[in-house]
């Protein structure tokens, strides 16, 4: 414990950094809040932050140092997530050509793919297929674990930690999203915001595919 409380101003602060820098999750967060409503969003957050503490405790027990010592295994789960990110980004382009209105959407049954639940589905295999999500149990939790002594009690208290610090920041973008609701449900400028986000979404596939190397 003593340990623990010497590195927590630390490790918020890396979890601070690291939860405000823009990636998949945030474009898919916000693709989600803008074309299904809060709770999709919110859905996408839950799904997104299961991922994140697997792989944070993964991290911890040494997948990560796993997938890096693999050349084979690390390009083949770059792969992967770069063909999840473009298939989501292709997704939520074709659906920026609806016509539906937000409104609609909020208050009647969604179609197919457009539930909380697809939501939360989208956003667990988004974050299963992120590698740099494992990369964070190698190169920055070590640096915060104990030398000596029993580790895996800190591992789950600073992915506890982590993980409360990242839903909050990614709440907090849902809300935003959800608050400016009105002005973003109007079709043209929702067709803008969508294949903006989808394009961003495509863009990072792309560049996680160009990291396979």
């Amino acid at each position: 414990m003593p340990h623990l409380i010497h590195v927590l101003p630390a490790f918020l602060l890396a979890c601070l950094v690291l939860a405000a820098i823009p990636g998949p999750a945030t474009a898919l967060f916000l693709q989600r809040s803008v074309r299904d409503g809060r709770a999709a969003g919110l859905a996408a957050v839950a799904g997104n932050e299961i991922g994140v503490f697997c792989w944070t405790l993964a991290g911890g027990a040494g997948l990560s140092a796993l997938l890096i010592a693999n050349h084979v295994l690390s390009v083949a789960v770059h792969i992967l997530g770069a063909v999840v990110l473009i298939w989501l980004g292709v997704q939520a382009w074709r659906g920026s050509r609806r016509d539906d209105a937000f409104g609609t959407a909020l208050t009647a049954a969604l179609p197919g793919g457009r539930t909380p639940a697809a939501a939360f589905r989208a956003s667990l295999i988004s974050i299963a297929a992120n590698p740099k999500a494992a990369v964070f149990g190698l190169t920055i939790l070590p640096q915060f674990l104990p030398s000596q002594g029993p580790v895996l009690p800190t591992v789950l208290a600073l992915a506890l930690i982590q993980l409360v610090i990242d839903t909050a920041w990614c709440v907090g973008i849902v809300l935003a999203a959800d608050r400016a609701g009105n002005w973003l449900r109007r079709t043209g400028i929702r067709q803008r915001v969508e294949r903006a986000l989808a394009a961003i979404l495509i863009g990072l596939g792309i560049g996680l595919a160009a990291e396979a190397r």
